[in-house]
């Protein structure tokens, strides 16, 4: 076989059935696969093995040992195979003069400066992904200037969800859905009384509340 370029990153998926190959960017990591090719020694195992159905198995052990061949020794089909998947995928790939690395034409390559993403990533993309993280960072501080507790009474513990139907509540004190009461009520954490709304002492034991 002569000699096969953009072979530095490939996964064998050949079985005794055929030859597949799948070519992966050295970029992205996403996987191009050639198209299935049936093996001539792949159709002839699958005929003993039909035969070894209809004869005690006799020719299904002949399909297992020339499968074991074709694995260990590959030769020439097998080479021969590879060749023709890498000439099918070739043209997805490029490859960048300056790192030297088979990525995806498509995703992973500048075509406007020559070379990979890596070595020369699209401005525009950079300036896009630079623009969003700014506004990001923007929004966050802003939200902190904000005071969203203003209108909750922290004083009053509420359920994240109802317990009658479930449904989420979003800090009100009744269900949206099905009008169920969702204050929860406070505990002393002294001697472990219910309280009632808010007080400031516990009525039973006058543990200062929280």
């Amino acid at each position: 076989m002569g000699k096969v370029e953009f072979t530095g990153n490939y996964e064998d998926l050949s079985t005794d059935r055929g030859y597949q190959f799948k070519f992966y960017c050295e970029k992205c990591g996403n996987g191009y696969m050639s198209t299935f090719k049936s093996s001539k020694m792949g159709l002839a195992a699958t005929a003993a093995e039909v035969a070894g159905g209809l004869f005690g198995g006799l020719f299904g052990k002949v399909s297992d040992t020339a499968y074991q061949i074709q694995r260990a020794v590959g030769g020439p089909a097998h080479d021969a195979a590879l060749k023709e998947a890498t000439e099918e995928i070739r043209p997805i790939f490029k490859q960048c003069t300056r790192c030297g690395r088979w990525v995806c034409g498509p995703v992973c390559f500048n075509e406007k400066a020559g070379l990979c993403e890596w070595c020369a990533p699209d401005l525009d993309e950079e300036i896009a992904s630079a623009q969003a993280e700014a506004a990001k960072a923007q929004a966050f501080e802003k939200a902190q200037q904000v005071d969203w507790m203003k209108n909750r009474d922290l004083g009053q513990v509420t359920g994240a969800t109802c317990k009658a139907c479930g449904a989420k509540t979003g800090g009100a004190k009744f269900c949206p859905e099905c009008g169920t009461p969702t204050l929860q009520k406070k505990h002393c954490t002294s001697c472990g009384a219910a309280m009632e709304g808010s007080p400031r002492f516990c009525p039973e034991c006058g543990q200062k509340t929280a």
